[in-house]
């Protein structure tokens, strides 16, 4: 069971269950009247749905062998720490300027001009969640 398509659709299934599960601890209302937990509901249940497909595409596709990297697994969680870490001490722009150039040491190129990119276009989309929907970020 080394088929990368059918763990994908099996690790997608496995998510779904996670937060379609936990939305039962919450009021699910009506459609006309929505409680708490009819949108993780919905949600994970869209993705059940296309995981259950991902399974199903995975008996007739051609196989695809899982691999993996331990050095690169260990740069992104490294990044997420980083990010976690730098965003409590310092603030979340640095933090987010750092997750855009260290994240991208585990691809197969390296691009200073796309990771500029990158971070300056995530900043602007943390900056809208600031100031477009009120959440309270610690951007500076």
């Amino acid at each position: 069971m080394n088929n990368r398509v059918l763990i994908r659709g099996l690790v997608l299934m496995a998510i779904a269950l996670l937060f379609g599960l936990n939305s039962f601890r919450y009021q699910l209302g009506n459609l006309g009247r929505a409680g708490p937990g009819l949108f993780p509901l919905i949600v994970s249940s869209i993705l059940f749905l296309i995981g259950a497909i991902t399974v199903g595409y995975s008996r007739f596709s051609a196989f695809e062998k899982l691999d993996y990297s331990v050095k690169n697994i260990s740069i992104i969680l490294l990044s997420f720490v980083g990010f976690a870490l730098i965003s409590q001490f310092v603030n979340m722009i640095v933090a987010i300027v750092f997750l855009a150039f260290f994240s991208t040491l585990a691809g197969t190129s390296y691009s200073l001009a796309r990771n500029l990119k990158i971070a300056i276009g995530l900043v602007i989309v943390a900056f809208g969640f600031r100031d477009l929907l009120g959440l309270n970020l610690p951007l500076y």
